[in-house]
């Protein structure tokens, strides 16, 4: 029989330090135990969904919940039009 306080972490948080979803978290599954290196995110830029991929900069514990740091990889990316056209 396991104890709660032992049992194995199933989820650890992607934190998103650039890019398109600078300053967002999300909370992700591990597989076999361990983060995904890289991963694609589908969000709305503009009203059109666009796909961004981010590559893992380093993971840290932070009070028993794995973290992981993303940076942006704009060259695998959809293209980002940040430029708003005037009316």
């Amino acid at each position: 029989m396991s104890s709660p306080d032992r049992e194995t972490p199933t989820l650890y948080i992607a934190e998103f330090i650039d890019g398109p979803l600078e300053g967002q978290i999300d909370s992700r599954a591990l597989v076999r135990g361990k983060h995904a290196p890289r991963i694609s995110m589908v969000a709305a830029v503009g009203g059109l969904e666009s796909v961004f991929w981010y590559d893992e900069v380093d993971e840290r514990d932070l009070n028993g919940q794995r973290r992981v740091r993303y940076t942006f990889d704009s060259g695998e990316s959809d293209p980002v039009d940040t430029e708003v056209e005037p009316l």
